[in-house]
């Protein structure tokens, strides 16, 4: 990272990590804090200033299996318990935490369509669910989030921000949402869709309740807010990270009484990656992931005109390729397509900055080549090469070279 110029590294703390129970009580593991403490300090020591997540989807098992992690409000506590000791351990080197990572992807990938853990969602779905209600559990789950992120910011600006001089806030992702067409009944269904991604959780920490259109739609599924959580969650923030990786076709979706109640269709909105049997644009490797470069740019517009501009960090964006390792290794190190998805994303940040939307940094996904959730090592995000079959050797890829060479200009 110091050679190549960076400036700022995020990464996320394992709640297991430092707490293996899951509670406060149940100890601290000194080895833990020590490892982070090394990696705060080595970046410190070389000019990188840290930008901590304190949740990035990896519950400690036992609070799954006492009261069902994020679908129970107990977890609040136990979020808040374990926030403290972070901000008590490294708050006097770390100036910027982000709560949670995308709790979109956690609510909807956990227990609307069960692809992430702990793999929840209806079973007439028939998505090889175990267990679960895609109609109720996101929204519960989604909702704990918010409360525990309000919660633990509240903590942090009370008790710790005057002394230790940082910020805090809370990272959301969203697809940009084209219309299919010009009719009215699409244009509809692209804001209903922004409101069910992004707006489900940016609503809340900035006007302190859920969007119209979920509370019209979803209609007593959706949990309330009482005027006191109202107004923690509101403003609950100092910065929102914003990860943006690819754009959507949005499609009208009829409503039908044959339809069982699941968040994949509350929105009443069709979502795809084609129209006309066009793709939105080229393919990376994972199956949603389509370059759509403007949609940055549209996307940050919208943000500043809705939520009233807010102080934006960009915490990802990025394109995977195959994990291909039968190629001769310095083909996969020539990822001139990766390249270009950087050199275009950037030019729409730049000219979002030059509209005025107050965009302070920029995070590429990611670093190194990494266990991508279900997909593990078949595809590659990395800007630097990790030879996985020989002790995880790392060799920069063309795309960090032009990384070094641009930071280099500045």
């Amino acid at each position: 990272m110091a050679e190549m110029g960076l400036n700022a590294y995020r990464f996320s703390i394992s709640w297991s990590r430092i707490i293996p129970k899951g509670k406060v009580k149940g100890g601290i593991n000194k080895e833990g804090v020590q490892y982070y403490n090394n990696l705060i300090n080595e970046l410190l020591a070389h000019g990188i200033q840290p930008f901590v997540t304190l949740f990035h989807w990896d519950l400690p098992r036992a609070l799954e299996e006492e009261y069902g992690g994020f679908l129970s409000p107990w977890i609040v506590d136990d979020f808040r318990d374990y926030a403290e000791v972070c901000f008590k351990e490294f708050g006097d080197r770390v100036k910027h935490w982000i709560t949670l990572n995308e709790p979109w992807t956690y609510s909807v990938g956990g227990y609307a369509n069960g692809q992430l853990a702990p793999g929840r969602c209806s079973d007439w779905q028939m998505l090889n669910c175990t267990s679960g209600d895609s109609g109720t559990e996101p929204y519960i789950v989604g909702h704990n989030q918010l409360l525990a992120h309000a919660n633990v910011s509240k903590l942090y600006k009370d008790k710790y921000q005057a002394s230790q001089k940082g910020v805090i806030g809370i990272t959301l992702v969203s697809h940009w949402m084209v219309p299919y067409s010009d009719e009215k009944h699409n244009q509809n269904a692209r804001r209903r869709a922004l409101d069910w991604m992004l707006g489900w959780f940016l609503d809340p920490i900035t006007y302190g309740n859920y969007p119209h259109s979920m509370r019209l739609l979803v209609g007593k599924r959706l949990p309330k807010f009482t005027k006191e959580q109202s107004l923690l969650v509101k403003g609950s923030f100092d910065f929102l990270g914003l990860n943006y990786y690819t754009s959507n076709y949005a499609k009208y979706m009829p409503y039908s009484n044959a339809l069982n109640s699941s968040y994949l269709t509350d929105a009443r909105t069709n979502l795809s990656t084609e129209r006309n049997g066009i793709p939105i644009g080229p393919r990376a490797a994972s199956r949603w992931l389509f370059v759509y470069p403007s949609g940055l740019h549209s996307l940050l517009m919208y943000v500043k005109t809705k939520y009233q501009n807010p102080l934006i960090y960009i915490t990802e964006n990025g394109i995977d390729e195959f994990n291909n390792s039968t190629l001769p290794l310095e083909h996969q190190l020539a990822d001139c397509m990766r390249i270009n998805y950087y050199y275009r994303h950037l030019l729409y940040l730049y000219k979002a900055i030059k509209d005025g939307v107050n965009v302070r940094g920029y995070f590429a996904w990611s670093l190194l080549d990494n266990f991508e959730w279900s997909w593990g090592y078949t595809v590659r995000f990395g800007i630097n090469y990790v030879d996985y079959k020989n002790g995880l050797k790392r060799y920069p890829k063309q795309s960090a070279i032009w990384f070094k060479s641009f930071l280099n200009e500045f």
